[in-house]
């Protein structure tokens, strides 16, 4: 048997590369064998992992599904793709959350922020210089749909108050908090705690600089609340806001976020 674009697939004694790129369409012109390229004389041998893709192809859903069911198990990938995530503010952490969630398949996406692309952004936010003036929604909605055009992405193109958060948020399974502002990130734990009930919520709190990553650490504040950061580091003067520590930050966010919708955490949701 072979395992063609993470599908079992027959194999047969003397098959070549040639016999399956004819087998599966003919059109493929990206080979690999066993992870490396390979030309259509390349002999087969039974349990190879074959990659037969056309230059440009958009995966479909269903061919996506099965590239995520092989390296995250179909009992983990189904799940994450009937989850929502909420993100609030679309910057160096928000950013990289959001792709970081879709390229774990992810099934929904509701973003939140009213900023553009500003050019002193590119140094830790997921932006490219071409979308500088753009509406963050927009721009990472375009990169996203790059990564996993299957994800489903909602925008919400305002600045928010603290009213807002319970009322748009109240569908979502977990909740990400990535502003910059105090104001908004007190108001983010307040509306959590007070008008979420049922819904995981995960903020930050502390990741300027280029201080040791092991400072860099989750904390459980509440019942299905957690805090990532060092909890002292904010930006100042020779401590600017970083890709490298603001990376740790968002992916662990965004490893929390997994945890607990497969509760892992043992939190009920």
């Amino acid at each position: 048997m072979l395992l063609v674009n993470e599908r079992a697939f027959p194999f047969n004694s003397g098959m070549t590369l040639a016999d399956l790129v004819k087998e599966q369409g003919g059109d493929a012109d990206i080979l690999l064998v066993n992870g490396y390229p390979a030309t259509l004389d390349t002999a087969l041998s039974d349990g190879d992992r074959c990659c037969l893709w056309r230059r440009g192809k958009v995966p479909s859903a269903e061919e996506m599904r099965h590239l995520l069911y092989a390296r995250h198990s179909p009992g983990v990938q189904s799940r994450l793709q009937e989850r929502v995530v909420g993100i609030m503010g679309l910057g160096g952490l928000g950013s990289l959350v959001a792709i970081a969630l879709a390229r774990m398949g992810i099934g929904s996406l509701l973003l939140a922020d009213y900023d553009v692309v500003e050019p002193t952004n590119l140094n830790r936010q997921q932006y490219f210089v071409d979308q500088i003036g753009q509406k963050k929604t927009s721009a990472l909605r375009d990169i996203l749909q790059r990564v996993n055009p299957h994800v489903s992405v909602t925008i919400i193109d305002r600045r928010l108050v603290e009213d807002d958060i319970g009322v748009l948020f109240q569908n979502v399974h977990a909740l990400v908090e990535c502003f910059d502002d105090p104001a908004m990130k007190a108001a983010g734990l307040r509306a959590a705690l007070h008008s979420l009930p049922g819904v995981f919520y995960v903020c930050a709190s502390g990741l300027a600089g280029y201080g040791e990553n092991n400072t860099i650490r989750t904390r459980r504040l509440y019942p299905g609340i957690y805090l990532v950061g060092d909890e002292l580091s904010a930006a100042a003067p020779g401590q600017g806001l970083m890709a490298a520590r603001v990376g740790i930050a968002a992916h662990q966010q965004a490893n929390q976020v997994v945890r607990l919708l497969l509760d892992v955490e043992n939190e009920a949701g």
